[in-house]
């Protein structure tokens, strides 16, 4: 880059302290994830990812700039080894005073599984991703986080002021490089966005402060280059303002350029999310034919298998296959029955001499299994979800959010759900976060190119030092 940038904006009104007291480090080295989001500390280079986090401080808003932390003056050059990805995609997730989670740094690969006893953080987790997923997508924070009061930890310790929040972030990689996305969510007593950090390589393009309490705004700071070096001006307090950058930079400079890259992929990889929670429960009914596109709660699982009938043979063909390991007796294939101008049902085709059976007659885990396999099976223009349109189909990859992912199944129809996702995860179209129970998690456990990621451990820290370090005002554990 032409010029460094190492002015900064001028000194902020202190956010609110989340947690207690701050901490100032024992010594000079890699910030925690929670200073590189709210610009606390002394300036250190952005650790790798995937970092272990080291003791949480809390999320207060100091003087934040655009600068290199502690690196050199030109960026260490990229590894020889690695290969940028094709698609934008979240590589990491890193949660801090959200829920049980204390200062957790999650590495996520094609296919990537939380388990862990009940309490322990999964759900949390993946509702973290979907609120990132809503703000990415232009949500404002009230419906991203519609009951942030539950994202508090339960003996977080408000301000002076009475104010609590929580931090939330993740690292999208594509072909930009890595890109680190930090937020600072002061939920209590108004929800709002406290502090926002966008950076690569060490180097900050985005970031924002709350200077003014009394104004629903904060202070955005991004790099320009150039002779102008840095762009100051005010985003809302409600928004993700990277997801702003687009249509506040105009890409005249090298420096503007890197900002937009870095934004666009973000966006790219939030954006391109789909969380699915099939209920069979609303599955049964015959519904009116639509446009075929498959809503979270997968409802309308008859309508979508009438499209993919008649446009997608290949899919459809795998559905059938899959569906002959997930459901009970005989299928010799996947029907519908739409009489004209009337409602669509469903059916398994039993073979000859044997009567079809409708969808509403199988079991819950049937259902879901089936719900799930097509969404593995196919992709953003069958779901009901605004993929980035910028972006040409094969340049995206889509990600399955699943909560209770193998809930009503068996352990059968759980490993072929992981078979289609490994399948799909192979070649790069469709990635899988999911919460899973113990005994799916077991299974992954020996299949390649599956991430399981275990809250066991930090369940058993929480019970053990949890209580004493959240009533000192402090946080004592680590992520691993």
């Amino acid at each position: 880059m032409a010029s460094a940038v190492s002015a900064p904006v001028a000194p902020v009104v202190p956010a609110p302290a989340f947690a207690g007291p701050v901490s100032a480090p024992a010594a000079a080295g890699p910030r925690p994830v929670a200073q590189v989001a709210t610009g606390q500390g002394p300036a250190a280079k952005a650790p790798a990812e995937p970092a272990s986090v080291g003791p949480v401080v809390p999320a207060q808003i100091g003087p934040v700039g655009l600068r290199r932390t502690g690196a050199p003056a030109e960026p260490a050059p990229r590894t020889p080894q690695r290969v940028p990805e094709r698609r934008p995609v979240v590589t990491a997730l890193r949660l801090s005073a959200f829920g049980p989670h204390r200062g957790a740094a999650f590495r996520l690969g094609p296919v990537t599984l939380f388990a862990g006893p009940s309490g322990s953080g999964k759900s949390q987790a993946l509702a973290a991703y979907e609120a990132l997923a809503a703000l990415g997508s232009g949500a404002a924070l009230e419906d991203a986080f519609p009951d942030p009061g539950l994202r508090i930890p339960d003996l977080a310790v408000p301000d002076a002021g009475q104010r609590r929040g929580f931090r939330i972030g993740c690292t999208v990689d594509g072909p930009a490089g890595p890109v680190r996305l930090d937020l600072a969510v002061q939920a209590e007593p108004a929800l709002r966005i406290v502090g926002e950090r966008l950076s690569q390589d060490g180097q900050v393009l985005l970031a924002t402060a709350l200077r003014d309490p009394g104004r629903r705004c904060v202070q955005a700071a991004w790099l320009t280059g150039g002779t102008t070096g840095v762009t100051r001006a005010p985003l809302p307090d409600d928004r993700l303002g990277t997801a702003l950058l687009p249509l506040r930079v105009a890409g005249a400079t090298a420096g503007q350029r890197q900002v937009l890259a870095a934004a666009e992929q973000v966006v790219v990889a939030l954006r391109s999310v789909f969380p699915c929670d099939p209920r069979p429960e609303r599955m049964r009914a015959p519904v009116p034919p639509g446009e075929g596109r498959l809503l979270a709660d997968c409802a309308n699982l008859a309508d979508v298998l009438r499209r993919t009938r008649h446009e997608c043979g290949t899919r459809h063909a795998l559905l059938t296959e899959a569906a002959r390991t997930g459901c009970a007796g005989p299928v010799a294939g996947l029907e519908v029955r739409a009489p004209a101008g009337g409602p669509v049902t469903a059916v398994l085709e039993r073979g000859p001499a044997r009567p079809a059976t409708e969808l509403a007659r199988l079991g819950a885990g049937e259902l879901r299994f089936l719900a799930l396999a097509l969404v593995l099976l196919t992709g953003p223009g069958v779901l009901a979800m605004d993929p980035a349109a910028e972006l040409l189909s094969a340049q995206q990859a889509l990600t399955v959010l699943a909560d209770g992912f193998d809930r009503g199944l068996d352990r059968r129809q759980g490993a072929e759900l992981l078979r289609l996702a490994q399948l799909a995860g192979a070649h790069g179209h469709i990635r899988l976060v999911a919460a899973v129970g113990e005994e799916l998690a077991d299974t992954a456990r020996t299949l390649p190119g599956v991430t399981v990621v275990d809250l066991t451990h930090e369940r058993g820290e929480r019970g053990e030092r949890g209580e004493r370090g959240e009533r000192n005002g402090r946080d004592t554990r680590t992520a691993r």
